[in-house]
């Protein structure tokens, strides 16, 4: 992908090992693969503000570029996953408020959801996940 923007998408998560997949409608409620929600943050207003302020989010927020996060101010636990420049899972682990993660130095993107929806994903490290972008511009 080109330069990323503001906006929203859809982040596509591959069902692992003979798994069903998941729900095409954005929930991926008890399943692990499929498709939802996407914010994308890419300037850096949006990137500082990230979940702050927010009870909950539906789907995802990915973070870019960006290698390392905190959850100050936070007001729920997040599950965080570092994304290489090929989308691809380097490390996951969930990030309790008012925790500071330590910086994933091969990471290009964050990924966060609300706690224990990465798990529910089958996000795990070494998935490759795709995300797609209405209208998106690569330059």
């Amino acid at each position: 992908m080109g330069t990323w923007r503001n906006g929203k998408g859809r982040l596509t998560v591959p069902a692992q090992n003979g798994s069903q997949g998941g729900p095409q409608d954005g929930s991926a409620d008890g399943t692990q693969g499929g498709s939802v929600e996407l914010e994308i943050a890419a300037s850096y207003g949006t990137r500082r503000r990230g979940l702050l302020g927010r009870d909950g989010i539906d789907g995802a927020l990915l973070i870019t570029p960006c290698n390392s996060v905190h959850s100050f101010r936070m007001r729920f636990a997040i599950d965080v996953a570092y994304l290489d420049k090929e989308l691809t899972v380097v490390d996951v682990h969930t990030l309790r408020p008012g925790r500071l993660a330590m910086p994933r130095w091969k990471a290009r993107h964050v990924l966060e959801a609300e706690a224990g929806a990465m798990a529910r994903w089958g996000l795990r490290p070494g998935t490759r996940v795709s995300v797609a972008v209405p209208d998106q511009v690569s330059d």
